[in-house]
């Protein structure tokens, strides 16, 4: 499967031009559909043809199953990972946790709560799911690896359950809304802080 910003690379039939807006169209029609509540199992090409205002060939042409449309849908949900300086662990992880919260991050929320249950059932979307994420997430591990030859975290430091404590809030904060409880202004700073207090050296 392809990166986000390989979404719009070439999956078609010898000799047909690709178009970007219909890629984004298709792609978005994806997300907006399990946005409304519909789960990933209800999601037909049928329907996503309507909604992004093309034919099923147009899909069809440009990914060979709804596994693979998914994949790529997801993977345009979460964007591309930012340039990290490198320099600072506590700079680098916000970094990396503000760029999960997109201004669609309520969309997103609601795309990964309708997600959830079909990755627990069906075992191609969760390898998936997988696929797209475990990249990213060893990003983050590897800036908190840095972070331990370097001395600014400790020698003992958990990096899996780290790692884990740093991502799981961003989601539950898309998915259930709790703004009113913890604003999303400054948020990659307050948790990026929290986790810190007990990793620092």
């Amino acid at each position: 499967m392809t990166t986000s910003t390989d979404a719009g690379q070439e999956r078609k039939a010898p000799g047909r031009p690709r178009s970007a807006q219909a890629d984004e169209a298709i792609l978005d029609a994806v997300l907006a559909l399990l946005s409304e509540g519909q789960s990933a199992a209800a999601v037909s090409i049928e329907a996503v043809a309507a909604k992004a205002g093309v034919g099923k060939a147009t899909i069809y042409r440009r990914w060979p199953n709804k596994e693979a449309l998914f994949g790529d849908a997801v993977r345009a949900m979460k964007g591309p990972l930012p340039e990290l300086a490198g320099e600072s662990v506590r700079e680098d992880l916000i970094a990396l946790i503000t760029a999960n919260r997109s201004p669609n991050a309520q969309r997103n929320g609601k795309v990964t709560a309708c997600l959830l249950p079909e990755l627990i059932k069906d075992e191609e979307l969760g390898r998936m799911h997988r696929a797209i994420v475990e990249p990213r997430r060893e990003v983050m591990r590897e800036v908190l690896r840095r972070g331990v030859r370097s001395g600014e975290l400790r020698a003992d430091l958990d990096v899996e359950m780290t790692a884990l404590m740093l991502s799981a809030p961003s989601m539950i904060q898309s998915m259930l809304r709790l703004q009113d409880l913890v604003p999303d202004e400054g948020f990659a700073e307050k948790l990026v802080d929290s986790v810190l207090r007990g990793a620092h050296a």
